[in-house]
């Protein structure tokens, strides 16, 4: 398939966001595609996302050695921008690693996991935890959702430009409890998560890995949530220990059954999964 072609299709699948987690189109992922991935000694997944995921990638190469990177990104229906900027996210990787075999972008999604960490439950889990946030269930969700495909192409580690340090700016979904669960679901499933730039506080330190212009917050995709968990006067308004029991409590048992039943090449019950949790 022509490269104009390859990317129409995709800008075709973010618009529609279909249930995209196990059954791939073949022009996208076909079986012989998932064999050939399976038999690369060195691939892992880059979460394509902003700058801090290209910047990642950068730094695993140069500490883990992989000689090939396949890139994917996820989509959750809160984004708003170009497509393009995804695309350029990838050309900007291939053309700050030309050692390395970066190859063709894959898009995954699941409208109904997203929802269910983060959007059917709001007043419940107000009445919960004393909170609503979409940021940390979002963050679980991207990480979760592509773990299944990690494990068909052979268990491979997963990249993540995940930071717990914002140069002073706290993040509910980046503390270093929240990364603990990322990393911890991941473990359950014999997955690795990668994240290279955990502890790296200052922006200039992710422009030095790059070494290619680009501005902090720019050539993205913005979500219709950003700030959402932030008072008028810019402080945190949940409390810690308030997002850390719904991780516990309920994010994360319901993200590891959802997981679960992907790994079994079925599509889960949402619904029915998140009330049991809730039970």
């Amino acid at each position: 398939m022509e490269p104009s072609e390859y990317k129409k299709k995709l800008a075709e699948i973010f618009l529609d966001k279909p249930e995209l987690v196990i059954d791939y189109p073949d022009w996208m992922l076909s079986a012989e595609k998932i064999a050939t991935y399976r038999q690369i000694e060195n691939l892992a997944i880059v979460e394509i996302a902003g700058r801090d995921s290209v910047a990642a990638a950068v730094k695993s190469v140069e500490e883990d050695g992989f000689t090939d990177l396949l890139p994917v990104y996820a989509y959750t229906g809160t984004e708003y921008g170009a497509w393009h900027s995804v695309e350029q996210a990838v050309g900007r990787l291939a053309d700050r690693l030309p050692q390395v075999k970066i190859h063709p972008l894959v898009v995954v999604g699941s409208p109904e996991f997203w929802r269910i960490l983060n959007g059917r439950y709001v007043s419940e889990l107000i009445a919960r935890y004393r909170f609503f946030s979409p940021c940390p269930g979002c963050h679980l969700y991207l990480h979760g959702i592509r773990i299944p495909l990690a494990k068909k192409l052979g268990n491979i580690p997963i990249i993540s430009g995940e930071r717990e340090l914002h140069s002073g700016q706290v993040k509910i979904n980046q503390t270093g409890e929240a990364l603990d669960f990322y990393l911890d679901v991941a473990r359950r499933f014999n997955v690795r998560f990668l994240f290279p730039l955990r502890l790296v506080e200052q922006s200039k330190k992710i422009e030095e890995i790059l070494q290619i212009p680009w501005a902090k917050d720019k050539d993205q995709l913005e979500c219709v949530f950003s700030g959402n968990y932030r008072l008028s006067d810019g402080s945190v308004g949940p409390a810690f220990k308030d997002v850390n029991r719904y991780f516990k409590e309920f994010a994360v048992p319901v993200a590891q059954r959802v997981i679960e039943t992907y790994t079994k090449d079925a599509i889960p019950d949402f619904m029915e999964i998140a009330q049991q949790v809730l039970d």
